[in-house]
Order: structure tokens, then C-alpha cells, then sequence
């Protein structure tokens, strides 16, 4: 049946090509980006799982902890999105096979091939751990290895960032990962950091050179017991011949202890590299699972290669190990010491040749050549012997010169002058010593074999970022992303700016472009927009006047009527927010202009006493005035009861005999 998306186009970029692979979560594809012209592979979410936020949040979080990492041997990620209702990871394509389709094949690894292997797994777990990510799912399923020999870790779908306690942990109750190689502090309390990574890679090296998990059961659950309750098993019991130190190696890395582990994948590596060295394990192509006899040809490596004779001898060790996997010194190899010759041999018949006599008649200077001869090569085998035995004794051994501290070309001439070999250079940041500078070597003193090797170490000077000066004015969103690849601290802090948009980033302290330490706290300054203003008197001003002055500070006026005893007609006679208050830039500001004073209603006074209707006008706000005769009772005024009239308008009485 035909894919229904093949041949569909996301976001008008990606189209589907040929569906690679298939899980119970993902589909992957692959595509043609239509852009760059290229091959990419692209991972689709399952339908049924694109509405559920965890697992779209699981597809990020792999963007995003795959993002941060630029290494060989990760799987990069370009992209990520959705479009008509799928949900997308765009990701480099590696053409080859997993780890777990080489193993079905081959059933199990030389040590040799083992070791080439998890080297570059373990080299780019590295950079995720230095980046402080933890994969949480390490399994020969997510071991890439491409048809080129490249290895790459992929699936970060599972990773998460330390948080302050150097460990992630499991959400919403729900352990996740695979149970065959989940360490046991994951399956008792969902707590990961970098040594359950180390854990697990363990698991994966021991099915690597036995052919299986060291667990297995009925049920996850019985699997999940034997991880928490029960040491690893050594990997010899199962193939005869592993030596001892790799099933070391094993039991190191996967103690049930996280404490008691290599502290990262660094460590781990550094481990392994020492067991290669000890055990004289010559380095080997990874197995890609092909040969010269055509595509995806499979030739197991845990039986003989050749056909064996029945007499032949057989050494089980050197064929576990791989070539070079027999200890140096022990008969791996044999040589001719300088100066000496072959012994006496057979002739076909299996007989010894005849000495040679001199013949009769042989003249005499030739006898004296011939003697002169035996006793050179009589004082050549002595010289020999005694070569022999100054190198067995003193001669082979020489002394460590001291090198931490000196320049690197001159740690190399020390250490050739001392007839040893440099083995230049690993590199390494520090704060204390300058650049090109040798800070630890290995050994780093005392005695050693002439000819050995010394591993300098040295330094890269101080290990610095800096913030790209382009991210000045930039949303907040866009700098948050570009910081999360540069290891530093970064603390947002809100401040007004009367030229950057609210949400832009307004700048850095130390600015962007000064040099920072790792893990050092950055201030992110964000704008909050155009600071306050002040709104100024404009109490008195005719209204043009003071909109004029209102709107060159960036308010925007409305205007409204009121009435003022204080203000002329005309007037502005309050403002709003209150002239000397603080309101936002590009705020509503509201003018009162005043249309005279207020109006009040002239209360009915006629048939009161003079002195009462006096009270009552005056405190209405009126002014009295009176026209009297004969008597103390209003009886009559102007203007008449209830009529509005404006504050301080005259009100006058008539005031005659009162009537009963």
C-alpha cells in the first residue's frame, strides 16, 4: 500500500520522499529540501499523538537539545514545525544501519570493534554532557552507523537540561525510556543526570561483546527488578577469552551506585581509551556491516574467518580481542636483535647441512682470512650479548623530564631528548595557564621504558563567549534562543527606553562583544517601552495652548466642558491625570475648559423673613438684594423661584407687611 504522504510538501519546503523507518510514536521519511537542494531525513509525529502536548513538547525539546549540539557524532536537527496537522523534525540523513540491525546480523563484536563503536558514542555524549544535557535513552536502536563508518547518537526526543542539582527527572508520574537499559536510579525514583547515560552505555558495550542485553524477563517489570537488585554480569562467564580488565570496565560503568561511576561520558572514555592501551587493542574500522562481496554482505567476527586446520593451534584470546589484541611482551611478536644472524637450518630432506671443512691444499692467507673473520664474529656476539643485557638491565629505562609548565614545542624536545614519544596533544581550557602551555602530562614522572609514550595535555588558555552585538534590539524570544548555545547565566531585567519597542532586548552587562567566562551571569536589559511622563500645568491656558504643549510630549487630548467660579470663560480649568503626575507615553490626557461659573437654582424664598431669605440666597450661592417697605416678609422676588442662574447672580427682594 502506498504511503499517503509520500510525496506531500511541508511548508512548502520539505517533500517526502520514501519512508525509512517506523515506531509506535514516529514515522521517519526521506525527503528533498527544496530550498538548499539537499537530502535531509524527516521525522513525523504519529497522528493520534499531535494534539497530546507532551509528545509535541518531546518533539521540541529533541529540536531544540539536539540544536545545541555541534558534534560529528550527534545526529543534527535543521528544523522543526507542523503543517496541515503534521508535526515535523527535520534531521541530517545518515545512510547505513542501527546499532541494533549490526548486532542481529553479527550476533556480537570483537573487543576491538566493540571499542570502535563506543568511542564516538561516548565522544559525542561528551559534548551533550559539557553542554549539560543528559540523553536518558541510550540504546543500540539510537546508535547510528553510517555506511561510511560514521557513528552518530540520535533520538534526543528523551533528553533534558540539569537542572541545579545536576539531575532531570521523569513529569506526571510516567517513567520513560527503555527498561532493558535504564540505570537504577531511573527506575526507582525518575531521577537521570550524566552517570545513567554512563549506566547505560555499560548495558550496551556488554550486549555488544556478548550478543545480548545482560537482562532479560517476561514482563519490563522483571527486567526493571534484576537492573535495581542484582550486579552486572560479567561478560567472560558468557565468552571465554574477554580478559579480565574489560569485564572491569563493564562492572565500573554500571554499578547499581551512580556514585561509584565514571562522573560523565568523558570519564567513561578516558577509561575505555586506558583499557585499550593496557590490553595493546589495536584500533579497527567500525563495522558497518558490509563487504566487498556486495551490499549489507554480513560475516560474522565471533567465528574463525579462514578455514583452520585440525592442527592448527588455536588461540580463543587473540580471536575475542581482535588484531593486535595479544599483550605486547607476551609473544605477540618476535624480532631479530641487531647484529645477530639466523641459527642453523634444515635443508628439504630435514637433515642439518654439513660443515664446511677446509679442503686440502687451501693456501694459507686464506685460512688467515677465515680466522680473522670467526674472531670478528665471535667479538660481535659478545658486543650483541652485551648490548642485549645493558637493555634488559638499565639501558631501556630513562626519566620523565618535568613538563607541566613549559611550551609545548619545548615539553617535545625534552621528552625525544629522553628518548620518549610525544603524544601531542590533547587540549584543554584553563583559567590559570596561558595558551600553548603543557598542564598535565601522563606519566608525569619517574621512570619509563625508552620508546613509550607520554601524553601531554595541553593548555587552550581561558575558555570565553561572547554575545553577538546584533542581538541589541532584538525580541526577547529571538535572544533567549540564540544565548541557549553559549554557556553563560542570563538574567532578564525590565527597563524603560524611549527608542525600543516593549519586548526588544535594549542591551547586555558586560556589554555584548566583551569576552565571558562559563556559567558567568549576563544581564539581559528588556524594554519596557517609553518611560512616563510628566503632565505639566496647563490649568489657565485657552485649550489650543495647552493641547500644543500636551501633544509634543506624546499625549493624546480630548477636551470637556465644565464650569469655574476661579477660571474665565474659554479657560482650561482642570486637567486629567493631574497636572505633575506621571502617566504612560501616548496616554489619553482629558482638558476641562471652563464655560463660566457653576449654575445654581434660586430657591423659593417669598413669604420668609428678611433674614431667612438672606440665608438661603447667599448660601445658594447668590448675592441679595433688597427693596424694602413697611414690614420684615418677602413678598416678591426676581429672578423667581427655580430658575438656574449662575453662581453670584444678584437676587432681588421685595419686602413689605406679611400676610396672614
Amino acid at each position: 500500500m502506498t504511503d499517503p504522504v509520500v510525496g506531500l510538501v511541508l511548508e512548502g519546503r520539505y517533500r517526502l520522499e520514501e519512508r525509512l523507518a517506523r515506531g509506535g510514536m514516529s514515522t521517519v521519511y526521506a525527503a528533498t529540501d527544496l530550498r538548499l537542494h539537499r537530502t535531509v531525513a524527516v521525522k513525523l509525529m504519529a497522528e493520534h499523538l499531535a494534539h497530546d502536548p507532551a509528545f509535541v513538547g518531546r518533539f521540541t525539546r529533541e529540536a531544540r537539545a539536539a540544536a545545541m549540539l555541534s558534534h560529528p557524532n550527534v545526529v543534527s536537527v535543521s528544523d522543526q514545525g507542523s503543517d496541515q496537522g503534521l508535526v515535523f523534525l527535520v534531521m541530517e540523513l545518515v545512510r547505513g544501519r542501527t546499532l541494533r540491525d549490526l548486532l542481529q546480523a553479527r550476533g556480537r563484536l570483537t573487543v576491538g570493534e566493540a571499542f570502535a563503536v563506543l568511542e564516538p558514542v561516548l565522544s559525542g555524549l561528551t559534548a551533550a554532557h559539557r553542554a549539560g544535557i543528559v540523553h536518558r535513552d541510550i540504546k543500540p536502536e539510537n546508535v547510528l552507523i553510517g555506511a561510511d563508518g560514521v557513528v552518530k547518537v540520535a533520538d534526543f526526543g528523551l533528553a533534558r537540561a540539569l537542572t541545579g542539582t545536576g539531575q532531570t527527572s521523569h513529569t506526571g508520574g510516567v517513567l520513560i525510556g527503555t527498561v532493558a537499559y535504564l540505570s537504577p536510579e531511573q527506575l526507582e525514583r525518575g531521577k537521570a543526570d550524566a552517570r545513567s547515560d554512563v549506566y547505560a552505555a555499560g548495558v550496551v558495550l556488554f550486549e555488544m561483546l556478548t550478543g545480548h542485553p545482560p537482562y532479560g524477563g517476561d514482563t519490563p517489570l522483571a527486567v526493571a527488578y534484576q537492573h535495581v537488585h542484582h550486579d552486572m554480569p560479567t561478560p567472560s562467564d558468557e565468552v571465554p577469552g574477554l580478559p579480565w580488565e574489560v569485564d572491569e570496565l563493564v562492572a565500573r560503568t554500571t554499578r547499581r551506585d551512580p556514585a561509584v561511576r565514571p562522573l560523565d561520558a568523558g570519564a567513561f572514555l578516558a577509561d575505555l581509551e586506558d583499557v585499550r592501551s593496557d590490553l595493546g587493542i589495536e584500533r579497527v574500522p567500525v563495522p558497518t556491516g558490509r563487504s566487498t562481496a556486495g551490499p549489507d554482505t554480513l560475516r560474522p567476527t565471533n567465528r574463525p574467518t579462514r578455514p583452520r586446520h585440525p592442527s592448527d593451534p588455536v588461540n580463543p584470546r587473540t580471536e575475542v580481542l581482535g588484531a593486535g589484541g595479544t599483550r605486547p611482551g607476551r609473544g605477540a611478536r618476535t624480532s631479530m636483535l641487531p647484529g645477530t644472524v639466523p641459527g642453523p637450518t634444515t635443508d628439504v630432506g630435514g637433515r642439518r647441512p654439513a660443515l664446511e671443512r677446509p679442503r686440502p691444499g687451501v693456501p694459507q692467507h686464506i685460512r688467515r682470512r677465515r680466522a680473522r673473520l670467526a674472531v670478528a664474529l665471535v667479538l660481535l656476539t659478545a658486543i650483541t650479548i652485551g648490548a642485549v643485557g645493558w637493555w634488559l638491565g638499565s639501558g631501556r629505562w630513562t626519566t620523565v623530564p618535568q613538563l607541566v609548565g613549559k611550551e609545548q614545542a619545548a615539553a617535545i624536545d625534552l621528552l625525544q631528548e629522553a628518548g620518549l614519544d610525544p603524544d601531542c596533544c590533547a587540549e584543554q581550557f584553563s583559567e590559570e595557564v596561558a595558551a600553548g602551555v603543557v598542564l598535565a602530562a601522563e606519566p608525569g614522572g619517574g621512570e619509563a621504558i625508552r620508546g613509550s609514550d607520554v601524553r601531554l595535555t595541553v593548555s587552550k588558555g581561558p575558555e570565553r563567549f561572547e554575545v553577538d552585538p546584533a542581538l541589541v534590539s532584538r525580541p526577547l524570544d529571538e535572544v533567549r534562543a540564540a544565548l541557549a548555545g553559549i554557556p553563560v547565566v542570563p538574567r532578564e531585567v525590565q527597563d524603560y527606553d524611549n527608542d525600543v519597542p516593549v519586548g526588544h532586548v535594549t542591551g547586555f552587562e558586560p556589554e555584548a562583544g566583551t569576552a565571558l567566562k562559563r556559567d558567568q551571569e549576563l544581564v539581559v536589559y528588556v524594554s519596557r517601552g517609553h518611560e512616563p511622563v510628566t503632565v505639566p500645568a496647563v490649568v489657565g491656558l485657552s485649550p489650543e495652548e495647552a493641547t500644543a504643549n500636551l501633544e509634543a510630549l506624546g499625549f493624546t487630548v480630548e477636551r470637556a466642558e465644565g464650569r469655574s467660579a476661579d477660571v474665565d470663560p474659554g479657560e482650561v480649568m482642570a486637567v486629567t491625570p493631574a497636572s505633575g503626575q506621571q502617566a504612560p507615553y501616548r496616554s489619553t490626557v482629558t482638558l476641562q475648559v471652563s464655560a463660566g461659573p457653576p449654575q445654581v437654582t434660586v430657591p423659593d424664598v417669598v413669604g420668609k423673613s428678611q433674614a431667612e431669605a438672606t440665608a438661603l440666597l447667599e448660601a445658594a450661592g447668590l448675592q441679595v438684594r433688597v427693596s424694602q417697605f413697611f414690614g420684615d416678609r418677602v413678598f416678591r422676588q426676581s429672578p423667581a423661584a427655580g430658575e438656574v442662574v449662575e453662581m453670584g447672580t444678584p437676587v432681588t427682594i421685595l419686602v413689605t407687611f406679611g400676610q396672614d
